[in-house]
């Protein structure tokens, strides 16, 4: 069996993903709130943070997050 990796200080790719992913849509949700507010451009940021939080998930469940 495999020994894990371990990475130091959310090193991991799944913590990278994660990170840039929900920054994109934080920032998605800023210019909506800023254009108005736009509920529509809201409502995608926060799909867009949402779909990090599961990348996140799954990244850790196949490996490539802290153990």
């Amino acid at each position: 069996m495999a020994t894990p990796r371990y990475y130091h200080h959310g090193g991991s790719p799944a913590a990278w993903t994660g990170s840039a992913v929900c920054a994109l849509g934080f920032i998605i949700v800023t210019i909506g709130i800023f254009m108005g507010p736009n509920w529509v451009v809201i409502g995608v940021g926060g799909a867009v943070v949402l779909l990090g939080i599961i990348a996140t998930v799954v990244m850790k469940a196949m490996g490539l997050g802290q153990p």
